[in-house]
């Protein structure tokens, strides 16, 4: 079968595989705000309301602090995803691998944070066999979704058609480009609204085996 034509799960990472807001999230704040006092000179709270600001425009604080700052992405991202001990922050789910593993289709994990951190959350919570590909921020040239750029990077290396895909995020702002795209959408959250966009909602990754099935 041409890999074009093949169903193919597209996964964000964070909120979605395990539960970032409960750990890996606030350490991941701490360190951005703290890199934002040290290299733009200002206070805490000016630094805390300067990184929600660039994440809620661009979807990434990153895109905000190289637009804006011109700082080098290399050394945010490396100074920012630094932990002592990762797999004890991670929070997961049980039963997720051998949900993910009956799932029918290729599997690729798409997420706007850095390779070498996505890659090990993938390795320590044992689902790194269940994806085909990883592609992380490095691998959009820093542009994050919910940007089509993003998106487009991920389809052409992959040689993927949109109307095969099948994207699963927490963000529904990522989801409407998704869908404008072409792809299903699958929003993971707990809100009782689905909007228009979001094909289906699920509370967790483990409810797609039986929640999916229409798609």
């Amino acid at each position: 079968m041409r890999r074009d034509r093949q169903l193919t799960w597209l996964f964000d990472l964070d909120n979605t595989l395990h539960n970032a807001s409960a750990h890996v999230f606030p350490h991941i704040n701490r360190a951005m705000t703290a890199y934002i006092v040290e290299h733009l000179a200002l206070d805490h709270a000016g630094a805390s309301r300067l990184r929600q600001h660039y994440w809620q425009r661009y979807g990434a604080t990153l895109l905000g602090l190289i637009r804006h700052h011109a700082i080098d992405p290399a050394h945010f991202l490396t100074l920012t995803h630094q932990f002592d001990d990762l797999g004890s922050l991670l929070v997961t789910e049980r039963g997720l691998r051998d949900t993910l593993r009956r799932l029918p289709g290729r599997k690729i994990v798409f997420s706007n944070g850095p390779a070498t951190y996505a890659e090990a959350v993938l390795r320590l919570s044992g689902l790194r066999d269940c994806f085909d590909a990883v592609y992380a921020i490095e691998q959009m040239r820093f542009i994050p979704k919910p940007a089509p750029a993003a998106f487009y990077r991920v389809l052409h290396a992959e040689r993927l058609d949109p109307r095969r895909c099948i994207m699963v995020e927490d963000s529904a702002a990522n989801l409407a480009t998704a869908k404008r795209l072409g792809m299903k959408t699958v929003w993971v959250s707990t809100s009782l609204r689905r909007p228009p966009h979001v094909d289906v909602r699920v509370r967790s990754v483990l409810d797609l085996p039986h929640r999916c099935w229409p798609l």
